[in-house]
Formats: C-alpha cells, structure tokens, sequence
C-alpha cells in the first residue's frame, strides 16, 4: 500500500506518541491509564487538533470498528485536503461505545470531522501495519502489540467500557455478521491481523 505523503509523515509521529504512552520510569505497562488520561484531557487540546493531529488521535486508540477495511486501504493514500467528511464514513466505521462522548467533544469544533477521518486512519494503519512488518524482531514487536492490545480490549471488558458490540477487530472468530459474503478472503485477512482463523 502506498501512503500519502500527510500519512506518511503522520503515522510515525502517531507510533511514537503510543509509545511515549505505553511504559513508565520502571518499565511497566500504563497504557491503559494513560490513554484514560489524555481522554479526560482531549478539551484542553482540541487547539492542537488542526496542527497536531496525532496528540489527540491517541486518545482514540482501540477506539474504531472498522466494517470496511478497503475503504481505509483508499483513505490511507489521500493527502489531507481530499478526505471526506466523517459522517460519510458511517458505513465503514463505527465507534466504540467509550469513544462516543469523545467523538462528541472533538465534533464541536470546526475542525472535528477532518480530525476524526484522520484519528481512524491512523489507528488503521496502526494496526495493520502489524502485517507488513519485515525482520523477525519486528515480527516480534507486532506480537507484543497485538497482546497488548488484546489485554486492553479484555481490561475494558471487565471495567465495563465495552458492552459487549464488536467490529471486524473485536472478535477473534471474525463472525461478526457483517461480512458481506467475502468468505475466505475475510478469513484471510482476519489471519494476517493476528486474529485465530475461525474452526
């Protein structure tokens, strides 16, 4: 896939902020908490959205569902003045339920919508960005992630703030009753997302 040159020089900037995010002084992964901190940050830097997408784009991590995959394959090559609109998006992503009031906080400003379509793509690309990896430590690496992120999704499970709705990333059997049909293919890339190929 080729990015644009706006992902391109985004995406990085997006994998550093996680990662700043992700350990303490100890080494200790606070993740969890710290995502939870920049939400309940997210009106203080709704100035930044426009100039620093990627500071609050983090706060949606784990955030997105996505339901049509090829449509972020397309948004992923756009530079930023030729994204649509977010709401032209709802058939292809949804939010998780914890991300609504979020959503609702960063739609009130002008720049909102841009912001969202950006914040999706990146943890898009963020995720499957696990499957293009190339050396056996990066391979290693993609591993961690996906258990982390498994171990965050469980987290929020058992806090309560999920209910239970999944998207083609929520579940590992990839059955999720929206799959249009596309048989293998889907089982397939659900497989090179890290997920278990359904028996």
């Amino acid at each position: 896939m080729k990015l644009s040159r706006f992902f391109e020089d985004l995406m990085p900037l997006y994998k550093a902020e996680l990662e700043d995010l992700k350990s303490d002084s100890e080494g200790k992964n606070v993740l969890k908490a710290r995502l939870r901190e920049k939400a309940e940050q997210l009106p203080l830097l709704l100035p930044m959205m426009a100039s620093n997408p990627e500071m609050l784009a983090v706060a949606f991590h784990q955030g997105f569902i996505f339901m049509n995959p090829l449509t972020f394959e397309s948004l992923s090559a756009k530079e930023a003045n030729k994204l649509p609109g977010w709401k032209t998006l709802s058939a292809a992503v949804k939010l998780e339920p914890w991300a609504e009031p979020l959503s609702r906080i960063v739609l009130k400003d002008a720049d909102g919508e841009a912001f969202l379509v950006i914040a999706a793509t990146l943890e898009y690309l963020n995720r499957s960005q696990l499957t293009r990896k190339l050396g056996a430590s990066d391979a290693q690496d993609g591993e961690d992630e996906d258990k982390d992120a498994n171990e965050e999704s469980d987290e929020l499970k058992e806090n309560g703030d999920l209910d239970g709705q999944y998207g083609r990333h929520g579940r590992d059997d990839g059955d999720d009753g929206d799959d249009y049909d596309l048989g293998e293919a889907g089982a397939d890339w659900l497989a090179e997302q890290g997920f278990d190929r359904k028996e």
